[in-house]
């Protein structure tokens, strides 16, 4: 796929609350595991784009697919892999967000912000503090203002942050130049709306220059072109900029001014002097570029990885030594059109849903890159300790399935009366024979080879399923148009969910079952099949208010039971939060399990949330 096990550390439900409430570490500078060789010495002056010195620079692949549009933070349409992603884990590259959020153990660490943040006694405001060092690319301070301005960009733009943080932040301001307050939203009862969401907006959205913004501003002037701007003379504060961009590669060099060397943060540079991306046209080339040392770190799928070190002897590993090799977080998942016919039948869909051969999808789709689904039985949850812990497991284990169960999906239907009655070999429902096609994205191998044991599913049923893969840009325009009823060729159709993340997994949760995206003009958020519960809504709206374990625990259950009941939707695998697969020719000391760094660094490909901490300890590999 182009795009998009049990953790090491385990994260309690305690430390999640923590998380979300405020009480992140002191941060503490990331901790090599041997100690580190002297970073290269800087070119006199850059190098060129086509001849980068290989002793200086860190090769990527499986982010960038196609040329970057821009450069402009503001925007959710930059297609710029390795410097603008603002989401649980933000890409902190270039820009740069007052916290940082650490998928392994849960917790925020300060980036931009000076400390930990606090909710006051109302848990209705926010108050954090930027860091004296932390300075702009121009060398000017970042401040409260800063902050504030950025939020009130969004807003007064209508911006894709500020569209989704709108219900539930009311106002960002500067208390002083160093002081931040953020308040929240507030009910009838004077609650925050959705506390967990606010305190999110800290690790995930970026601080943008409030004289940049004014200066975008001035030369746009509305929505539409403040969005569109390709913004190549932006500030920044993060640690790299670009250095050169085209239709075959993206390269970001560092900036040896950064702010991050003060001690009050990394109190170093990052190693590379040079972040590169090739922009690959498939994953074959990605995975061949891997193979001959072309490429240091590998965020997209690399078929029986395994076998890069096993049979070919090659210096390639993954976080993890053994399978699944990656920390599942995401959960790809097989939504039902409801409104296609029959499937608005539980019968037909649980059918389905037991029918699909989910250990061959494992081995063959993934080549067991994912946690089985008899490992980590199936729920809302991802196989973190952390999300496993939320939700009473003995409480649904009835309605658990591990799949390839035909005898038992052919009772569900000839129970509920659905049967071949003229004998052509499908069953028919009030008259009419069940056919429907099952799709995904074209080119996004591992996902089409689980459609098509979906559709081998239905056949072993009595259920003519078919296949069709369009191209994504057609794909995801039909998918998230959800004013508009999906047509034929999306019957049953693949798309992600959430990963981990600060708002987890509530949010994950929200985005599946929550009925309030349906109708909207443009859903980039989920249950694209059109599900409505009022009881799981009201669940959904209920939890991020929620601070007793106990409650919270009972309350996930119940939504685990409504999912596994009513199937609106069947996670097909696990899957890692990032494919992150590393060569160490030339590299080395990249986040591995148990490498003994403090806090541990996530396998986030160095490039988001706390994974950004890898950066600092890359070595180079002694000849």
């Amino acid at each position: 796929m182009k795009k998009m096990f049990v953790v090491v550390s385990v994260l309690i439900i305690a430390s999640m609350i923590l998380a979300a409430c405020g009480t992140p570490a002191t941060t503490q500078a990331p901790v090599a595991t041997e100690a580190p060789t002297a970073a290269p010495a800087p070119t006199e002056k850059p190098a060129d784009a086509n001849s980068l010195p290989r002793n200086e620079t860190l090769y990527f692949n499986g982010q960038q697919w196609g040329a970057v549009v821009c450069w402009n933070p503001y925007s959710s349409s930059c297609n710029n892999g390795l410097g603008i992603s603002q989401q649980d884990n933000a890409r902190v590259t270039m820009f740069e967000t007052p916290y940082l959020y650490n998928m392994l153990d849960g917790k925020v660490y300060p980036l931009l912000a000076d400390g930990p943040f606090a909710w006051n006694d109302a848990h209705t405001e926010i108050t954090f503090k930027i860091k004296a060092a932390a300075k702009w690319s121009d060398g000017t301070a970042v401040t409260a203002d800063d902050v504030a301005y950025t939020w009130a960009t969004h807003i007064k733009y209508n911006t894709p942050t500020g569209a989704s943080n709108k219900d539930y932040i009311d106002s960002i301001t500067a208390k002083d130049p160093q002081t931040v307050v953020v308040k929240a939203k507030l009910d009838a009862n004077g609650k925050a709306v959705n506390p967990l969401i606010v305190a999110a907006y800290l690790s995930s959205n970026y601080v943008i220059q409030k004289a940049w913004t004014q200066k975008l501003e001035a030369r746009t002037g509305d929505t539409t072109k403040l969005l569109a701007d390709v913004a190549d003379d932006v500030v920044y504060s993060g640690p790299y900029h670009k250095f050169f961009s085209d239709d075959t590669k993206v390269v970001m060099i560092r900036d040896d001014n950064y702010w991050g060397k003060d001690a009050s943060m990394f109190g170093k540079l990052p190693a590379p002097k040079y972040l590169a991306h090739t922009i690959y046209k498939d994953n074959a080339a990605g995975t061949t570029a891997l193979q001959a040392g072309e490429v240091d770190v590998s965020q997209q799928f690399n078929s029986n990885v395994q076998d890069l070190w096993l049979k070919q002897n090659l210096p390639i590993s993954t976080y993890l030594p053994d399978a699944p090799y990656g920390i599942g977080a995401s959960l790809p998942t097989a939504f039902f059109n409801l409104k296609s016919y029959g499937l608005d039948q539980l019968a037909v869909r649980k059918a389905i849903a037991m029918a699909v051969d989910y250990p061959s999808i494992i081995a063959n789709a993934m080549t067991n890159q994912s946690a089985t689904f008899s490992q980590v039985p199936r729920s809302l949850m991802n196989p973190t300790a952390g999300e496993q812990a939320l939700y009473d497991q003995a409480a649904v284990k009835d309605l658990q399935w591990v799949g390839n169960d035909v005898a038992g999906a052919n009772k569900v239907l000839d129970d509920a009366g659905i049967k071949d009655t003229n004998g052509d070999g499908i069953r028919e429902y009030n008259g009419k024979d069940l056919h429907y096609v099952a799709t995904c994205p074209n080119g996004w191998s591992d996902w089409q080879a689980a459609i098509e044991l979906v559709a081998a599913a239905g056949k072993k049923i009595g259920i003519d399923i078919t296949t069709n893969y369009p191209e994504w840009a057609v794909y995801q325009t039909v998918v998230t148009k959800s004013d508009s009823p999906l047509p034929e060729k999306y019957d049953i159709f693949m798309m992600w969910s959430d990963g981990a993340g600060p708002t987890q997994p509530w949010s994950r949760i929200r985005h599946l079952l929550s009925s309030e995206f349906i109708g909207m003009a443009s859903n980039w958020n989920g249950n694209w099949g059109g599900y409505k519960n009022p009881d799981a809504d009201a669940l959904i709206q209920a939890i991020p208010g929620e601070t007793d374990p106990a409650k919270l625990k009972a309350d996930y259950t119940q939504l685990v039971k409504i999912y596994l009941t009513d199937i609106p939707s069947f996670t097909l695998m696990y899957r890692p939060q990032a494919f992150h697969t590393v060569n160490e020719s030339v590299w080395t000391n990249f986040p591995h399990q148990g490498d003994g760094t403090n806090p541990p660094v996530p396998p986030l490909d160095l490039t988001d949330g706390w994974s950004i901490a890898g950066l600092y300890n890359l070595t180079l590999v002694k000849k």
